[in-house]
């Protein structure tokens, strides 16, 4: 997970960097919109293993429920 954001990353940036805004744009949705589908499919995962933690829901906000 963390691998394939550090590889977008960088991606993002050359892209950023050679005006491409085309493939910058496919490149941030198809990994934001995965990305938001597994956060939500967490988050209710975690809400039927446990009540209201702060800190998980946190977690997913900032992206980073797979890490959990």
């Amino acid at each position: 997970f963390c691998g394939e954001g550090a590889a977008a990353a960088a991606l993002c940036f050359s892209y950023g960097h050679s005006d491409d805004r085309f493939w910058l744009a496919l490149t941030v949705f198809f990994v934001l919109c995965p990305s938001v589908l597994v956060q939500l499919t967490l988050i209710f995962v975690h809400r039927d293993l446990s009540r209201d933690r702060p800190l998980v829901l946190l977690m997913h906000l900032l992206q980073l429920g797979p890490l959990i």
